[in-house]
């Protein structure tokens, strides 16, 4: 018998496909896998809150040089503010990444949004959380203290915080990032603890406001580091994209570097700000992997690293101020 074909009257089978939406907050909620503590603790990124501590432990010391009284209600209050306002950035942060597209191939902790594994509206709902915390908390500092102006410093904080990837020109894809860094983790939020505390900003908390800025920034430029690429592909114009990676490990150094020379000037009249050098134990190392790395995730070390030698820094200094010269 002739081989003949039989012809399948069938209709053909189309290929199977996933398709999924290119934005995590339009896909179905249904589909989305359940996450784990673990990965709500991640995508507040723990690594980055001794930035937060750091400007209230040297506000906390430089009040004291301007107030013999230690207002401990007043600085564990503006720890609540620093802490919730940072956590509060982190997922505002995860959310209008992660529905802009550029949090999509990210390295580093769990992106919420990104992954489509919870709704966008989950992970906005808890930034905005932590931010009525931060206002619950900074709202009770105002009562205590009467500095009813404050109020206006902390609108501007937040509306800073939301805008810094959040609305239709967020000014982090903008090389401003570092600008918001220096100036709230930095300037405000250690001149403001100060403040509140003893009505009076004395030059070493100037002195030391800047220091802090500085090493948060160069937090925020291993971040930025280790994102380049895909920060080039989706159009985020971070300073490092800008600049480049060389100039971002230069700026680094120097960031990682300076407040180290401010150390110096204030060992000269407080002896014990000389246990800051142990701080060098953290950032040496980051500098060293900030310049040698061969992959991106290298750089979440340099970024932890960075992070708590900035801890270690505001508590050597926290440390001097209360103790006084010799």
């Amino acid at each position: 018998m002739a081989n003949r074909k039989t012809k399948n009257t069938a209709p053909a089978s189309r290929p199977v496909t996933h398709s999924r939406s290119g934005n995590p907050a339009k896909r179905p909620v249904e589909a989305l896998k359940p996450v784990t503590l673990g990965d709500w603790i991640g995508a507040a990124r723990p690594r980055t809150l001794p930035l937060a501590i750091a400007p209230v432990l040297v506000g906390t010391g430089a009040a004291r040089l301007a107030d013999p009284q230690f207002h401990w209600v007043i600085a564990l209050a503006c720890l609540a503010v620093a802490v919730c306002l940072q956590i509060g950035v982190n997922f505002t942060n995860d959310y209008s990444d992660g529905v802009r597209g550029t949090d999509a191939h990210r390295v580093g902790p769990t992106r919420l949004t990104a992954s489509g594994r919870v709704s966008a509206k989950s992970v906005l709902y808890t930034g905005l959380a932590f931010f009525g915390l931060a206002a619950i908390a900074g709202l009770g500092i105002v009562i205590r203290t009467q500095q009813w102006w404050l109020i206006a410093v902390g609108a501007v904080c937040m509306i800073a915080a939301w805008f810094y990837t959040g609305g239709k020109r967020p000014y982090g894809y903008n090389a401003l990032g570092e600008v918001f860094v220096f100036v709230f983790f930095g300037l405000v939020a250690t001149l403001g603890t100060t403040w509140v505390q003893s009505l009076a900003i004395p030059q070493e908390a100037w002195v030391g406001a800047v220091a802090i800025g500085l090493l948060a920034c160069a937090v925020l430029l291993a971040n930025n580091l280790r994102d380049i690429d895909q920060d080039r592909l989706v159009g985020k114009r971070t300073l490092t994209v800008l600049i480049g990676r060389r100039a971002t490990q230069i700026l680094y150094t120097l960031f990682a570097v300076l407040p180290f020379v401010a150390l110096a000037l204030l060992a000269l009249f407080y002896p014990v700000a000389w246990v800051g050098l142990l701080a060098l134990l953290a950032i040496l190392p980051a500098i060293v992997i900030v310049w040698a790395y061969r992959k991106p995730a290298e750089l979440v070390i340099a970024l932890a690293l960075t992070s708590l030698g900035s801890l270690l820094y505001a508590g050597s200094l926290f440390w001097a101020f209360i103790t006084g010269t010799v």
